[in-house]
């Protein structure tokens, strides 16, 4: 039976904290390991992180938009924002890219997403926005369906 929740919160950065203990809380229900949870709290805290610094330049008019999906041990997060998008996809996915080295990103956000997830896509235009599908398979239910 697939389960969903929706969150919608202020580009603050205040607001990436609440944003990961909520995801987290409501893949508990799954009995993640340590490791798995511990994963899903680091992507969610670098994409909300990413819409709030390079998305909205901290603009706290804008709005995050996360959307989990749980089915059969398979996790689907969608995390958006209708702020600067990105002009360059690919090159903003290469480890250590950074827009903005002056705030001393490291700019390995989308580095980290795929080395903890199943899956990764990046839809971005500029002007519209970017989001992030993630898609990571519980080792649970892995070992549940062999």
């Amino acid at each position: 039976m697939k389960n969903e929740m929706n969150l919608q919160f202020s580009a603050l950065s205040q607001n990436e904290s609440f944003a990961r203990v909520t995801v987290a809380a409501f893949i508990a229900q799954l009995d993640p390991t340590m490791d798995e949870l511990t994963e899903i709290k680091t992507v969610v805290s670098e994409a909300v992180t990413n819409s709030i610094i390079h998305g909205y330049d901290h603009d706290p008019k804008g709005i995050v938009y996360i959307t989990v999906s749980i089915d059969d041990g398979l996790i689907e997060m969608t995390i958006k924002d209708r702020g600067n998008g990105i002009a360059d996809v690919e090159e903003a996915r290469q480890p250590l890219f950074t827009t903005k080295p002056d705030l001393e990103r490291s700019g390995m956000g989308f580095t980290i997403m795929e080395n903890f997830m199943d899956e990764v896509e990046v839809h971005s235009q500029p002007g519209t926005g970017t989001e992030i599908r993630l898609r990571k398979h519980l080792l649970k239910s892995k070992m549940l369906c062999n």
